[in-house]
């Protein structure tokens, strides 16, 4: 076949694609009923139900109990989901598949009373093969889910848990809670991602040889094709690439390939593509790809794949995207993701809403956790530009044996599904360290099925693994030369939205709390401004280590978490408020802090300022000022009345002691280092509480009249001027009309106020849900509150097509991309702050064989001496004669313990002190002094208490190395040595 010929039969195809094109998906969310029980002969097709319950999924049945009751006290136990449904016409001669996002825990499905398949992990994605049990048009088929959600259900093949079942970390919202999806194909099919039952792989597309400054890539998409005609097929493979307008700017095929009947092959192909806009950190750009099967010039199979293009490489410690170096900034999410009154189970513009006040936040990265998110939070990421860390299922440590094979089978699962998202970056293996040979077992699933996907794989820990692409610990400070290590959490510490200070009611005092675990409440329990400061405290350990810091680097870490979360939890509430945003994603100051220190890839980029708290208190308060900037210096103005310059700590906070109240304006100006002024913030007092008012927010289109879209209505108490004021606790009373379901918010009170119609503001404002039925229609929202003007919002959700049970407009799928942050730019992400002096030998009285093991790049490794004062030094001679200003080392109990010490440079002794308890690095500072040897000795007896308090959930008091007795210890992980930059 010439190449004009193939160009002109390629471009009618895809002009008649749209058409001819024979393969059909579904949206299979609507017309579903359930039943909590196990009612006998529920599985039949006949069976009477109509008396249960009407939904649209996605739908968790215990829905109800989100943030009402503890996660361990959520209910579970058997329900069932029925579904009648009539197929399309034409389609008895084609091939049917049904596609779930996951159930929870086990099902069983059943199609016109056929058991046709079991689904067991709770966490991925299962296809089935329906083409065999259904009835053609016109007559009804009918589709039974028997699920089970209970904490304990074990594989029935093997008797055994799944190890990510757990009761802590894993909310347990049971049944169907994700999407659902039929599709129709012809009989000479590319296969569907979905391994579990079918185990197909799908297509997949990735890019090689990207150049970013030419802005193009060798695209390749792939196609497993299955035919299952009872003769042979031969067909051309086309692929177009159109990108976000729609318009196509490339297309090219591959071979002719003809199949067996039931044979099953891959087929490819390549083409270099120009004008390429690559996907990046806030820059959701995506291209949709079609591959199309063509007989004898007919298109009978086309599948769109909506991907991204970007290049990345994980070398010297640090994270390249677009061959710029990106410090990871964000949050370790569990991955339900969940809101009061619908657990995980929204509409995906509210993912896309939440998902991107991450990256508006100025987070780059989401680890989300434990177990593999659901395809809806993938995508949600495409779209909003917010790198994603997928695990595959676990709760913590190594196993064995089955439940070994079964974490190995979900990463292969979830590789398949999800490795067309380009917002992928890291494949997690385990929320703790696992061995290198399980290791290499991941990293051969890998190779296997994304060999070029541009994604790390690692684990948690890992830090001196020859295997993992990646590591880190949890709540520490990490450094690498090679892999790239960041903390897969950090900052636990919690407090309420509601909370802003010992000043402002309630008056919360920090640390005011119950016991947890015989610890007192001062560790972990805070109002707003200690978590913000918190927050900017914690930061700062991974920011002094990043790149441009030296050749050993932190690739940064991610705070756990990002929204109040109904896991684990240590106050008198029944969730965690470690959230820089509460349930319903309202910002507490935490948020803004984040916001101004993560503004830029590595080093801050745009200037930003936060006035930490608000500026209505009471007469006569007298309080502390924190104010958070990425600037060198800020001054303080109340009424324009300068209070001067901040006390600038941790880089990022500025704090102006006892600053007197007085109605008015308090401003924060922020100056560069020569002076200039660069930004600023302002809160100004607001008036008596006035009025309430109310803003909608819903589907960019409008509310959706599909029994699942619903409308986030925030409501505040403003002054006359329409300021929110910020201390208003005033109790709201609901009143909804029309065709809407009232789903409600949360609050502090009894039961958190789930599902009540009246539920107080906190701070001034809150949100509610309202989900929409299935009927079109006007509705109304009114919200009063004593001696205050109410206020009504109205909206209209608009008529949602379903014919038969099945609906053409899939979840998601015209959502638009968050591009706000443009394209990755040119140019170094950080400047050059200190140059690294190598070390090219070490000496020491005892132990002198391993004096390397402090030096090696390795944090798992170290030399120490035998315990004696008399033996606690090390000498270095470094690479060459520096004028070395700065010592950064780990040292072993770095949490626990301080080490007097001397260092002398040549001789000269350049510093006597205590080292600081860390966690992590500690870093000397002293005048530069040119030598080449280094003396570090021990001049005293260790000091031990721990400086942190880290208590883990279990009681466990967290370990920060090996506990030494000995008070002549001198135990060095790491030493780095540093002369200023010019």
């Amino acid at each position: 076949m010439s190449k004009l010929i193939a160009l002109f039969l390629v471009s009618w195809a895809l002009l008649l694609q749209s058409s001819h094109a024979q393969r059909s998906t579904y949206n299979f969310n609507p017309g579903w009923k359930v039943k909590v029980g196990d009612p006998v002969q529920a599985a039949t097709a006949k069976f009477n139900d109509s008396d249960w319950q009407k939904v649209t999924l996605p739908y968790a049945w215990n829905e109800d109990e989100v943030f009402k009751v503890d996660i361990h006290d959520l209910t579970t136990g058997v329900a069932w989901y029925r579904k009648s449904f009539v197929l399309p016409k034409g389609a008895e001669q084609q091939k049917v598949f049904l596609e779930f996002e996951g159930v929870r825990q086990g099902a069983e499905f059943y199609v016109n009373g056929q058991h046709i398949g079991r689904h067991e992990n709770g966490a991925m994605a299962v296809g089935f093969d329906l083409t065999a049990v259904l009835k053609p048009a016109p007559a009804e088929n009918v589709i039974a889910v028997r699920t089970d959600n209970d904490w304990d259900y074990r594989e029935k093949s093997t008797n055994t848990k799944y190890q990510w079942s757990d009761r802590n970390f894993n909310v347990n919202y049971g049944g169907i809670p994700k999407n659902v999806y039929l599709h129709i194909t012809d009989k000479l099919y590319q296969t569907l991602p979905l391994y579990s039952n079918l185990g197909t792989t799908g297509v997949y597309v990735y890019a090689q040889n990207i150049n970013i400054a030419e802005k193009s890539a060798e695209i390749t998409a792939e196609a497993q094709v299955r035919n299952e005609y009872p003769v042979s097929k031969s067909f051309q493979y086309v692929v177009s690439i159109k990108d976000m307008e729609g318009k196509e700017i490339k297309s090219f095929e591959g071979w002719e390939t003809t199949l067996s009947p039931g044979q099953t092959a891959t087929v490819k192909a390549s083409e270099r593509v120009e004008k390429l806009h690559f996907w990046s950190w806030g820059y959701g750009y995506l291209y949709d790809v079609y591959t199309t099967l063509m007989v004898d010039g007919v298109p009978v199979d086309q599948v769109k794949t909506t991907t991204g293009f970007r290049k990345t490489a994980f070398k010297e410690g640090m994270v390249y995207l677009n061959d710029r170096v990106l410090q990871m900034k964000g949050y370790a999410q569990r991955t339900s993701n969940e809101w009061p009154g619908v657990g995980m189970s929204v509409p995906a513009w509210i993912s896309d809403y939440s998902n991107s006040l991450m990256v508006k936040g100025n987070a780059n990265l989401v680890r989300w956790m434990h177990i593999t998110p659901w395809k809806q939070d993938v995508e949600s990421s495409d779209r909003v530009g917010l790198i994603q860390a997928m695990p595959a299922g676990d709760a913590e440590g190594d196993v064995q044996g089955v439940r070994w094979e079964q974490r190995k089978n979900l990463m292969r699962d979830a590789i398949i599904y999800n490795r067309n998202n380009p917002s992928i970056l890291f494949y997690e293996c385990g929320n703790d360290n696992i061995s290198e040979s399980h290791m290499s077992e991941m990293k051969q699933i890998r190779d296997r099925y994304d060999p070029y996907g541009g994604r790390a794989i690692g684990s948690r820990e890992m830090l001196d693994s020859k295997v993992a692409e990646y590591g880190g610990e949890m709540l520490y400070i990490n450094k690498s030369a090679d892999q790239p290590m960041w903390a897969t959490e950090y900052s636990r510490d919690e407090g309420l939205r509601k909370y802003w200070d010992e000043y402002t009611p309630p008056y919360h005092k920090d640390g005011d709390g119950p016991p947890y675990k015989g610890k007192d409440a001062s560790s972990y329990n805070h109002n707003q401004d200690s978590h913000a400061i918190e927050d900017i405290v914690r930061w700062y350990d991974y920011y002094r280590e990043r790149p441009g810091t030296g050749k050993r680097v932190s690739s940064g870490g991610v705070n756990i978490v990002f929204s109040d979360t109904q896991t684990h939890y240590r106050g008198a509430e029944n969730y965690r408020r470690s959230g820089e945003v509460d349930p319903m994603r309202i910002p507490k100051d935490g948020y803004y802090a984040h916001q101004v220190m993560w503004d830029g890839w590595v080093d801050p980029e745009k200037p930003r300022t936060h006035i930490i708290g608000h500026w209505n208190y009471e007469k006569e308060v007298v309080k502390d000022i924190y104010v958070v900037s990425n600037a060198q210096e800020v001054a303080l103005f109340v009424n324009d009345k300068s209070l001067g310059k901040g006390k600038q700590t941790h880089r990022f906070l500025f704090t102006f002691p006892d600053v007197a109240w007085e109605a008015g304006s308090i401003r924060a100006v922020s100056y560069d280092e020569n002076g200039d002024k660069i930004s600023e913030d302002e809160i100004i007092t607001s008036g008596k509480p006035h009025a309430l008012k109310l803003s909608l927010m819903q589907h960019p289109e409008g509310m959706r009249a599909d029994g699942h879209d619903l409308a986030l209505v925030q409501v505040e108490v403003v002054d006359e001027e329409g300021r929110r004021c910020p201390t208003a606790l005033d109790m709201i009373n609901f009143s909804l009309e029309g065709p809407a379901e009232w789903r409600g918010g949360i609050a502090q009170g009894p039961d958190n106020y789930v599902f009540s119609e009246n539920l107080p503001v906190e701070g001034g404002v809150n949100r509610v849900f309202v989900r929409s039925t299935d009927k079109a229609g006007k509705i109304s929202l009114k919200a009063v509150a004593k001696g205050l003007k109410p206020d009504t919002i109205d909206w209209t959700s608009r008529p949602f097509e379903v014919e038969n049970g099945l609906a053409k407009t899939l979840p998601g799928e015209d959502l638009p991309s968050y591009l706000d942050r443009g394209p990755t730019p040119s140019g170094p992400s950080y400047r050059l702050s200190r140059v690294p002096v190598a070390v090219r030998t070490a000496k020491a009285q005892v132990n002198s064989d391993e004096v390397k093991k402090s030096y090696d790049d390795n944090e798992l490794s170290s030399w120490e001496n035998d315990g004696a004062l008399s033996t606690g030094w090390i000498e270095y001679e470094l690479e060459r004669e520096a004028e070395i200003s700065e010592i950064t080392m780990k040292l072993s109990n770095w949490r626990n313990r301080s080490y007097p010490i001397s260092v002398s440079i040549d001789g000269r002794e350049v510093y006597s002190g205590n080292t600081e308890k860390s966690l992590g690095y500690v870093t000397l500072e002293f005048p530069p002094t040119k030598g080449k040897k280094v003396l570090i000795k021990l001049i005293g007896a260790n000091i031990d208490g721990d400086a942190f308090g880290i208590v883990e959930i279990t009681g466990k008091i967290e370990p920060s190395g090996e506990e030494k007795k000995t008070k002549g210890s001198l135990d060095i992980v790491e030493i780095e040595f540093y002369e200023k930059a010019e």
